[in-house]
């Protein structure tokens, strides 16, 4: 368990994802894709500037022009902003102020020494503008993927039978998976899923096979020689694909590839399969106000409704809470609780027990502040990084007997899992958390 119970004007002191200890053995769009690609780089020193889409020109131009390099660029989630703010600040001090200085030669004569500056996250300055971008960014892709997990008007053909799908873009992915043996992934592991599909789209239509990316003569000589040479995937290579997975967003540096290779799961159905001896794990989930574990969701809402009077249906329910909104909430009351916080009146006491007695004797069990309080970008990271009962959390209001048209008809698949998962073991709000830690 990793934690640091001090604290700075108020501000979270949880360095890192605690951990539970194991059970005994017993609203608004986020920008297109069109338009992120489409934003100018501009030089830092100079008024050169070029579409992002030619980033490395401008990189060589700095370093032969200007003699800078930036540092893991890669990792910069918002390159255009990232280096409007450094021109800004360039023309308010010279740039050694905030540049590592690195002379080449220096063992040689004077004149044949040159000064090159590394602007990198060494600097506090420059280290929290990368942590603002990404958070920033995070921020955006979920509230998309968010969106497009409710967008029940998706409607689009296969792109190998012209079968057309409507309502929810699960289907479609499953059904390329399940009939024609080709999976770009779990479909909840994906965000801006239409231009995907389009990339994709696109290719075929150009005769191309999207694996090995040769170019054919006609559409029946592509189709044998995608089925012949098993080519139904993506070229493992092509980094174009990197933008159109939620991981290279949660972890930076990290490749579509590599999460593919860890998440993705055989979608073939075989009659052969034989699953006899399948054995399925308990969850384990852990009560929000005591030690209690339960191996079953059913059993742990109960206990919570019936020993601590809380009852989290009723308030998404009653709230109209979003998947990524319940998450929240959760990871919200298990850090107030950890840090011996009521959540309902934010009075602090020396202890967690101080604080579950006062939540029951003052009735604030069911008492939540203000949206605002919790429904923060900081709470969509796992206060325990093993809390399964994140896992568990509704994304359809169906279970509740709701007859509104929202979610309605649309298909929830196991993927909302996989994706959680993703969020709380590879969440990049580890590192960026013990870089604010250490300079505080």
């Amino acid at each position: 368990m990793a934690a640091c119970d001090d604290s700075k004007d108020g501000q979270d002191s949880i360095l890192e994802p605690l951990c539970f200890p194991e059970q005994p053995a017993d609203g608004t769009s986020s920008p297109s894709l069109q338009c992120l690609s489409s934003e100018l780089l501009v030089c830092l020193f100079c008024p050169e500037s070029v579409p992002l889409q030619q980033k490395d020109a401008l990189l060589k131009h700095l370093l032969l022009e200007h003699k800078l390099v930036i540092a893991e660029v890669k990792l910069i989630a918002d390159l255009p902003k990232y280096m409007l703010y450094w021109k800004g600040r360039f023309l308010e001090q010279p740039v050694t102020d905030f540049c590592s200085v690195i002379k080449t030669n220096s063992t040689g004569p004077v004149e044949k020494q040159e000064d090159y500056f590394l602007l990198c996250d060494v600097l506090l300055e420059d280290r929290v503008l990368r942590e603002k971008l990404q958070q920033k960014r995070l921020e955006e892709v979920l509230e998309q993927q968010q969106q497009e997990r409710d967008d029940s008007s998706f409607n689009r053909l296969c792109m190998f039978c012209s079968e057309e799908f409507s309502g929810n873009r699960s289907s479609l992915l499953n059904h390329m998976a399940r009939e024609h043996s080709f999976s770009i992934g779990l479909p909840d592991n994906i965000v801006y899923c239409n231009q995907f599909l389009d990339t994709l789209q696109g290719k075929l239509d150009n005769l191309q096979c999207l694996y090995c990316e040769k170019t054919f003569r006609d559409k029946t000589t592509l189709k044998d020689h995608m089925r012949k040479k098993a080519h139904r995937r993506i070229n493992a290579n092509n980094r174009e694909y990197d933008r159109f997975y939620v991981i290279n967003y949660l972890e930076l540096g990290k490749t579509w590839e590599e999460v593919q290779s860890e998440d993705d799961r055989e979608l073939v159905e075989d009659e052969d399969d034989d699953w006899s001896d399948w054995q399925a794990h308990p969850v384990s989930a852990v009560c929000l106000f005591c030690d209690h574990q339960s191996e079953t969701m059913d059993q742990i809402y109960i206990h919570m409704k019936e020993n601590h009077g809380f009852d989290l249906h009723k308030l998404r329910m009653e709230l109209s809470l979003r998947f990524y909104q319940q998450v929240k909430l959760v990871n919200f009351i298990r850090r107030q609780i950890h840090q011996s916080r009521c959540y309902g009146c934010q009075e602090k006491f020396d202890s967690r027990d101080a604080v579950l007695r006062h939540i029951v004797a003052e009735g604030h069990v069911m008492m939540l502040p203000d949206m605002s309080t919790w429904n923060q970008p900081q709470y969509y990271f796992p206060t325990y990084e093993n809390d399964a009962l994140l896992c568990t959390l509704s994304d359809s209001d169906e279970d509740e007997g709701d007859k509104t048209n929202h979610g309605e008809d649309i298909p929830v698949f196991a993927e909302d899992i996989s994706n959680l998962r993703a969020l709380k073991q590879t969440s990049v709000l580890n590192q960026l958390l013990k870089n604010r830690g250490s300079s505080s």
